[in-house]
Parts: structure tokens; sequence; C-alpha cells
């Protein structure tokens, strides 16, 4: 048997060939995309863990979480939150699914 022979072509969606449903999956890279934008506004701006946790109204260590990349500790809510007090606005788009649900 050659190696090419062990090669399995996935379905291009890493959570759901975790065993993710496709509710879980979208709810995870939604909440992903937030934290890299908050993540990102707060490298741009050169802000310590702290001032960044006094600007987003968080302690420290909620910060912490966020930077090392924590998702199950944030909701979709809380992420929302937190970048309309990092004074960025969020803007949500909805559009029919590509496959069609029964």
């Amino acid at each position: 048997m050659k190696t090419t022979d062990l090669i399995q072509t996935g379905s291009g969606d890493v959570l759901a060939e975790l065993g993710f449903t496709p509710a879980e999956s979208r709810n995870l890279h939604l909440r992903s995309q937030l934290m890299t934008a908050l993540r990102k506004h707060i490298e741009k701006e050169g802000l310590t863990q702290a001032e960044a946790a006094k600007l987003l109204q968080v302690s420290q260590p909620r910060i912490s979480d966020l930077i090392r990349g924590k998702i199950s500790r944030f909701s979709l809510d809380t992420l929302v939150n937190m970048l309309t007090d990092a004074g960025l606005e969020v803007d949500l788009r909805i559009k029919p699914s590509a496959r069609r649900v029964a």
C-alpha cells in the first residue's frame, strides 16, 4: 500500500470533521472571528492587558483568556459587548445557506 492510498479528502470543514454539528461549527467560527478582531485591535493599539481590561470593562485574566484563544470562555454576546466597548462596530450578515436544510 502506498502512502497516498492512506490520504483521505476531508469535507473542508475541520470542525465538522471533529464531530461538531453545523450549528456548533458556525458558532465556533463566529466566536473565533470576533476574538481575532479583538486581539488584533488590542495589538494595533499597543494596549497592555491591564489597559485592555479597563477599556473592555473586564478583568485582566479575561484578556489573558482572549489572547490565549480560550474560545470556550466567551459567548457571542460577550464578544459583541467587548468589541462595542473597544469602539468597534459589529455587523451581522445573514444569507441563504449553500446547502438546503430539510
